[in-house]
């Protein structure tokens, strides 16, 4: 006979299942916006909601999903410090608790994910602003303006991803943050007002 998730987990005295799912299925999708499996989202809700740590069965149950998922979302959760293995007395299966500071999950994120890519983009960057000012360098002189509209954009997007990889890491490290370089980009360069 097959159990009725929703008659668990109100057995176990925890929040309504249906809010809690329907929290959890929010959570997922804005995990998945972010580039996330939305089942990552949702099993890190049931347990950041729960009061006490949860087996891996029970989130097959609660959330429908194979133990195969499970296991491999809760070692995706875990690389990533959103979850990590608890221990329960008496019991010798494994179970799991959420990380419970958002901050601290999201920064990561932001550290290791977005900073990472910004700083990519300014080598990149960097590179071809360097190999267009050769190419411009060595050619005749009528053909050395044909580089410039390429190479100034090139630099304003150099520039845009310097600002932006300062503003992330003075916020990543609590710092206050001044936005205002970000208004030099507010205008095509190519282009008269």
């Amino acid at each position: 006979m097959k159990r009725d998730p929703a008659k668990l987990m109100r057995n176990r005295s925890s929040p309504d299942i249906d809010v809690v799912l329907r929290v959890a299925d929010t959570i997922g999708e804005l995990m998945e916006f972010w580039g996330f499996k939305r089942n990552m989202g949702r099993m890190w809700t049931l347990l950041y909601l729960e009061s006490k740590p949860l087996s891996a069965a029970e989130l097959c149950q609660r959330l429908s999903l194979s133990s195969g998922a499970v296991s491999m979302h809760l070692s995706e959760l875990s690389k990533w410090g959103a979850v990590r293995k608890a221990w329960v007395p008496g019991e010798r299966r494994d179970y799991y608790e959420p990380e419970t500071s958002i901050w601290k999950m999201i920064s990561r994120v932001l550290r290791e994910r977005e900073l990472r890519k910004i700083s990519e983009a300014i080598a990149v960057f960097e590179r071809a602003a360097s190999a267009l000012r050769d190419k411009r360098d060595a050619a005749e002189n009528a053909e050395k303006s044909l580089f410039e509209p390429a190479l100034d954009r090139i630099e304003g997007l150099l520039g845009l991803a310097r600002i932006g990889h300062r503003l992330l890491d003075a916020v990543l490290s609590g710092q206050s943050i001044d936005a205002s370089p970000l208004k030099l980009f507010n205008s095509d360069p190519g282009k008269s007002d």
